[in-house]
């Protein structure tokens, strides 16, 4: 009787411990498509609870032979960082169940930082990026990718 005991309390341990070190991920997390899937974005929760998005695959990853840069960014010393790998989202706090805010988007496109909030609905995220007020902004439709 004892030795089952022992394998009772060992079984129960180990299986609290797991359960101890994994967290459920958040539904924001994971891969996505951009609007015109020409890349994906991979959403990670940081350390500090904020969420962030960079970007892990691009359709044409190269331009002339060579891997794509940021070359619009408005910092010219950031214009050689390569694309691939990009962060693209910064900072976003999740508010209520399906929406997450405070946050910025950068556009590798024209090389310019936005406000943004983006808002989860199942296999689509709508991100909507702005200046000032969210009145002012546009929506762009990203989809899940895995």
């Amino acid at each position: 009787m004892p030795l089952r005991l022992a394998f009772l309390m060992l079984g129960l341990f180990l299986g609290s411990a797991a359960a101890l070190g994994q967290t459920k991920p958040d539904k924001l997390e994971g891969l996505w498509y951009n609007d015109i899937k020409s890349a994906k974005v991979e959403i990670t929760k940081g350390a500090d609870g904020k969420f962030y998005g960079k970007v892990v695959w691009l359709k044409e990853p190269l331009k002339n032979g060579k891997p794509k840069v940021d070359e619009l960014n408005e910092d010219p010393k950031l214009r050689s960082r390569p694309r691939l790998g990009l962060q693209l989202l910064n900072g976003f706090v999740k508010d209520g169940d399906n929406k997450y805010d405070d946050g910025t988007i950068y556009d590798p496109l024209n090389g310019k930082t936005y406000s943004c909030k983006i808002t989860y609905k199942g296999n689509t995220l709508d991100i909507r990026g702005y200046i000032g007020i969210s009145l002012f902004g546009r929506t762009t439709v990203w989809s899940r990718a895995e």
